[in-house]
């Protein structure tokens, strides 16, 4: 079995802030593994706000034990460009309470990091990072997301048997 965790804060008011990009990847993901009656993945949304994201992990990992190879990180990531993503194993990015957060409690950074870019600041438009993550992506960003969950959906799938799925 695989563990997919999207992170992102609880509530209406974040539900569509770029923060929150790792709870929108689990819920179109959702729809697609459904639609192929995938049913081997195991999909979660943190339900408590993303500092604290550790301790749902770290109670998941209690729940469904497994390697660390078959636990999957879905996040916003500011240090990629909106419309790019990563998925890496122990890495990235520089700084992310949610991530942090998993490491402290869990005792280790091995484990997959799904890592969505949504850096899309201009230098004119240059809010500080904590307070950008927290801003509702623009509507035609939203238009954008399918294809880019699309995109890491595909990666995912056609990554060699000694990666993630």
């Amino acid at each position: 079995m695989r563990l997919i965790v999207g992170l992102g804060n609880q509530g209406i008011k974040y539900r569509h802030n770029r923060h929150n990009v790792g709870q929108m990847f689990i819920d179109y993901l959702g729809k697609q593994l459904k639609k192929a009656k995938i049913s081997e993945i195991k999909l979660v949304k943190t339900g408590g706000f993303m500092n604290e994201s550790g301790r749902t992990i770290k109670k998941l990992t209690a729940d469904y034990p497994l390697p660390s190879a078959n636990l999957l990180i879905a996040h916003d990531d500011l240090d990629i460009p909106f419309g790019k993503f990563k998925i890496a194993m122990a890495r990235g990015p520089r700084l992310h309470n949610g991530i942090s957060s998993i490491e402290k409690e869990l005792d280790t950074k091995d484990f997959w990091r799904i890592r969505i870019g949504v850096e899309n600041r201009t230098p004119l438009n240059r809010p500080d990072g904590e307070t950008y993550v927290l801003t509702d992506f623009t509507p035609f960003e939203k238009q954008r997301l399918p294809e880019i969950f699309d995109r890491v959906i595909k990666r995912l799938f056609f990554l060699s048997p000694s990666r993630p799925l």
